[in-house]
């Protein structure tokens, strides 16, 4: 699999854009999110640990004493807002510009790989989860938080008209089958717990065999 360079600078170009105004546009949402981000930081096991799509560094709160964390975004613009929250936490996170498509880290480096509302907007979710699987150690951890295609016939449809928009209003798509794609990554599934709005909301905690 290859790259779509286009597509990537793209999603680059609209967090970029909207990244002095991130915070300020999920202060609502962020109330609802706060627990479950909580709740996914108390499965990470370390001590190696990466979490892909850092942004303004919204899970830096929860993150647990003892783990060396490296952090990495798309956009230079989010990346600037975790650098200073990280400094105002007086964490020592080694935080990079990087694309999960195309990591450079070698084969089997990390303990857990965490991402939290992050596949929605990657341009080809199965090339940054076939990354994932290539730099989690054997056994290791994928702890994902996102939003998802709901189940439900209706909705879903609604969702999938709706995701033109959506997509180019916030990068983010809406219809994306996380749960599926983990399980076609070759990535073995441990726990789904569904969050809040029906079935919209999961986390997936899977591992590497």
């Amino acid at each position: 699999m290859s790259i779509d360079t286009r597509e990537t600078q793209k999603t680059r170009r609209r967090y970029q854009r909207i990244s002095k105004l991130y915070d300020f546009m999920e202060i609502l949402p962020e109330r609802r999110y706060k627990p479950w981000r909580e709740s996914l930081w108390s499965f990470v096991t370390g001590p190696k640990v990466l979490e892909v799509g850092v942004g303004t560094g919204k899970n830096m709160p929860f993150y647990p004493d003892g783990l060396q964390i490296t952090g990495i975004d798309l956009t230079p613009g989010m990346l600037a807002r975790a650098m200073k929250r990280a400094a105002d936490l007086n964490l020592d996170v080694d935080l990079r510009i990087a694309d999960v498509q195309a990591l450079e880290f070698p084969d089997d480096t990390f303990d857990t790989v965490v991402a939290t509302f992050v596949f929605c907007s990657v341009p080809d979710p199965m090339l940054g989860l076939a990354e994932l699987l290539r730099v989690v150690k054997p056994a290791g951890q994928v702890i994902l938080m996102d939003h998802l295609r709901s189940e439900n016939p209706l909705l879903g449809v609604l969702m999938d008209a709706l995701n033109p928009v959506v997509v180019r209003i916030t990068g983010a798509n809406i219809n994306r089958r996380t749960v599926e794609n983990v399980r076609e990554a070759r990535l073995v599934i441990d726990r789904v717990e569904s969050l809040g709005m029906g079935d919209i909301f999961k986390l997936i905690v899977a591992h590497k065999v």
